[in-house]
């Protein structure tokens, strides 16, 4: 037992351990729950945090990318500027300056007039040298401008070959592609024209047995290629291809339907129409894979790219062009060919069980009818002892009647084991006198 003390009221009881370990099982469930809720909320926080990180990375990655050389266009353009501006503010405080001394020193040639020529030849002098130091710094100071200006030019200039080099080059890339694709345009067109122009002499059928027949003694020498005659389920596929590598081992079985249509028919069919009929088909007769042969949607990008599995619509099932009729075959012949040898195997074995099944079958039958015999045997076991339980009921029934019968009896005898002539005569004066009277003749005679 376990003493609790309520929060509200203060007050104390007692609790057993089943009710306890459900309330501690409640507020560690509650904590649980709470604790993975915010958990998960957490991680889904974290998670979209991080995304949006990512995301921002990526795209601040690709616009620095993106605006990278028209940056450092931009900036070396702006470094030219900028060194143009500081030649010509260099130049213009140099002159200001050697004008602001030439000013100063004249000024001061004025103040001191009354010095002498000996001076005065001294300041010319003075003054001619510090013009030409200043000159020669002037020049120093814009032959280094000039370099840096003519780097930065140079610098500028290689950039925009190099960008007009990755543009010439991009282009040349563009029109190779736009070449290779228009070359592939005209090159579908082409093939589509030639086949249009091929199946007018002849029909598509006619076009896949003969391709079939051109091959057939070099790929497929064992293989069973004919038209599929029978329509008694009331339809039937065009072509049916078998091939078996020993006798009742097929290697693979192939259903085909050949479906053509001119470019002037009124009601356009599409492929999905006829997969079902195909389907229905190639179940009936027994094939392992169905293949429509079509030449219906011309321009559909789907099935102008070779082999469709529309195995999602019906098991085993592909939609090819004309062009890919030999390669489906031989794809689906060679895959199947990795199977032959487990198929001999299991054909041998199924042989070689066959007594094994007819034993059993006889073995099977033998239980059977033991079962059946035995059932019979034990249902009519069963109903006699259930008689004989009956029966033993009633002598039950009967023996203990006669049990009750033989306690009355001994009641009856004791009864009348207990009768006498004091028991009859108590509390009958008559009686007591008639007996008293009796006995005393029979005293009387018994003296005499």
């Amino acid at each position: 037992m376990h003493e609790i003390i309520c929060p509200h009221c203060n007050k104390a009881f007692t609790i057993d351990e089943a009710g306890y370990a459900d309330i501690l099982k409640q507020v560690r469930d509650r904590e649980f729950d709470s604790a993975l809720h915010a958990q998960l909320e957490l991680a889904e926080r974290e998670k979209h945090t991080a995304i949006e990180l990512a995301e921002s990375k990526l795209a601040n990655a690709l616009e620095k990318d993106a605006a990278k050389r028209e940056a450092e266009i931009e900036r070396l353009k702006a470094e030219l500027k900028s060194t143009e501006i500081s030649q010509q503010l260099a130049i213009k405080d140099a002159r200001a300056s050697v004008e602001k001394e030439r000013d100063a020193i004249k000024n001061e040639l004025q103040k001191n007039a009354s010095q002498s020529e000996a001076a005065i030849e001294l300041l010319k002098a003075e003054l001619k040298s510090t013009e030409i130091v200043k000159q020669l710094a002037v020049n120093e100071a814009l032959g280094a401008v000039e370099k840096e200006r003519d780097d930065l030019a140079r610098s500028l200039q290689s950039v925009e070959t190099e960008q007009k080099l990755l543009q010439s080059t991009l282009k040349e890339q563009h029109s190779a592609e736009i070449k290779l694709l228009n070359e592939t345009i005209e090159s579908y067109k082409d093939f589509k024209a030639r086949l249009s122009t091929k199946m007018v002499g002849e029909t598509l059928e006619q076009h896949c047995e003969i391709e079939f027949n051109r091959l057939r003694s070099a790929a497929f020498p064992s293989a069973y290629f004919e038209k599929d005659n029978d329509a008694s389920s009331g339809s039937k596929g065009d072509y049916i291809f078998r091939e078996e590598s020993a006798p009742g081992v097929e290697v693979m079985s192939i259903m085909f339907e050949m479906k053509n249509e001119s470019d002037a028919t009124a009601t356009k069919k599409k492929n999905e129409d006829f997969l079902k009929e195909l389907d229905k088909d190639r179940t009936e007769k027994g094939c392992e894979y169905a293949i429509l042969v079509s030449l219906l949607e011309p321009d559909s990008e789907l099935y102008n790219g070779g082999i469709v599995d529309v195995s999602y619509r019906f098991p085993k099932m592909y939609v090819v062009r004309p062009q890919f009729f030999i390669p489906i075959i031989t794809l689906l012949r060679n895959a199947a060919l990795s199977t032959v040898k487990v198929k001999s195997e299991l054909a041998r074995v199924q042989e070689q069980n066959v007594d094994i099944t007819a034993f059993e079958g006889k073995l099977r039958t033998f239980k059977e009818g033991f079962s059946r015999n035995y059932n019979l045997a034990s249902d009519q076991f069963q109903e006699a002892i259930k008689r004989i339980d009956e029966a033993i009921k009633d002598l039950e029934k009967t023996k203990e009647n006669l049990m009750k019968s033989s306690n009355n009896l001994r009641l009856a005898n004791e009864k009348a084991d207990g009768l006498t002539i004091k028991s009859l005569t108590r509390g009958n004066p008559t009686m007591a006198a008639k007996f008293a009277e009796i006995e005393a003749a029979e005293e009387v005679t018994t003296s005499n």
